[in-house]
């Protein structure tokens, strides 16, 4: 079964759009707010609103669960942090938009393929505005453009609610990423939405972007002024 046969879904259509907290974090230093990701997933409830976090991360190298140290090749004066989602190394820095949705499988009524699909399918239409066209890669999620990776995948999920998210390059120094082998794939190339003749600005991206996650998991967005607690404790 190739990639676009095995993501094969429809936006969701529920009987009416579950409601969904949007968050801009802004820019942030990685680890609190994964700390603060884990701590909103372990308290929730089954009646906590799903949410949406929007943030840019400082210079930053993770290591999924199943990541190597091998992998990182050079990270000089860039910090590596091991975590607790899914996959191998990856790159975060300015100019890069991350988004963390935290939702509740169950309520969205779809299963951790489909989710996995549905991320991908909205990085993909959020680039046909654009007209980049993007595709999948059987067994290495994330999305592509040519040869070259635009946007990266990693997640976990845990009592059927996500967190961790998607990572995806719009106007960014791209350097960083030769000091690794990109989510384990030596000499894989990266790319970004400026440079396959996109927008610079984030804004356009981004609303773009949460327009295509909110159609294809049902969702209606709101906007919530606050932040987490991103203190450092766990």
């Amino acid at each position: 079964m190739d990639a676009v046969s095995a993501c094969e879904v429809a936006p969701a259509t529920p009987a009416a759009l579950q409601p969904a907290v949007v968050r801009f974090l802004g820019r942030q230093p990685y680890e609190p707010v994964w700390r603060a990701m884990q701590r909103f997933t372990d308290a929730r409830t089954d009646s906590t609103v799903d949410e949406l976090w929007v943030v840019e991360h400082d210079p930053v190298f993770t290591l999924g669960q199943a990541g190597k140290d091998e992998h990182v090749l050079a990270p000089g004066d860039i910090p590596v942090v091991h975590v607790d989602r899914g996959g191998q190394v990856t790159y975060h820095g300015p100019g890069q938009i991350v988004v963390y949705p935290l939702l509740d499988l169950r309520r969205v009524g779809i299963g951790v393929r489909e989710y996995v699909c549905r991320i991908e399918q909205a990085i993909i239409d959020t680039l046909l505005e654009w007209n980049i066209i993007a595709v999948r890669r059987e067994g290495a999620p994330g999305v592509y453009v040519g040869d070259a990776k635009i946007a990266a995948l990693g997640i976990r999920v845990r009592r059927g609610c996500t967190f961790h998210g998607l990572a995806f390059n719009v106007d960014m120094n791209l350097e960083p990423f030769q000091r690794i082998n990109p989510c384990g794939y030596q000499g894989l190339q990266v790319t970004s939405v400026l440079d396959l003749g996109g927008p610079s600005g984030m804004e356009a991206v981004q609303r773009v972007l949460l327009d295509e996650l909110a159609r294809q998991f049902g969702l209606a967005l709101r906007t919530e002024p606050t932040l987490p607690d991103l203190s450092s404790a766990a």
